[in-house]
């Protein structure tokens, strides 16, 4: 009789367990704008401060004193990465959102006739200026676009991650 009492419990308390509400969290789609260099209407030398409270969802935001990299907002899930301290946003191959112009996987023979002529380039990549800084553009062996930074900086200030 104690176990069949045990069991009956047991079961009411795993129910009651499971029927609790939970609210989901609305996280807007990410959306980059690649010809005015901004993430959801934000330019990334936006100061740290205003910019966590701008966005939310993320996976990691921290102070530029805390990482070797400066500080910033990070969606690790997403491969987007927003460096408040150095003024960049880095979009990686598995980014999930939406590009305005759609860079990621292109071909690197496209890209004359939606940026023109590059500033600086090297087998691996190639920097276009912008109205709003730069915007490096990275390619894989087979010259598909695999990557993308826009900075509010220009190329003789820009200060990478490595």
């Amino acid at each position: 009789m104690k176990q069949y009492f045990f069991f009956l419990t047991a079961a009411l308390f795993f129910y009651h367990t499971q029927a609790q509400l939970t609210v989901k969290t609305n996280c807007p789609e990410l959306v980059v704008d690649v010809l005015d260099g901004k993430v959801n209407g934000v330019k990334p030398s936006m100061p740290f401060a205003e910019m966590k409270t701008k966005f939310s969802c993320y996976s990691k935001a921290a102070e530029a004193d805390s990482l070797k990299c400066g500080g910033g907002i990070f969606y690790a899930d997403k491969d987007l990465f927003i460096y408040t301290a150095r003024d960049y946003v880095e979009v990686g191959p598995k980014f999930k959102g939406r590009l305005t112009v759609p860079l990621l996987g292109a071909d690197k023979s496209k890209l004359f006739t939606t940026l023109g002529n590059p500033k600086l380039k090297d087998a691996g990549w190639e920097a276009y200026p912008t109205s709003y800084g730069i915007l490096i553009v990275y390619f894989d062996k087979k010259n598909k676009i695999n990557r993308l930074i826009l900075s509010t900086r220009g190329t003789d200030t820009i200060q990478l991650c490595e």
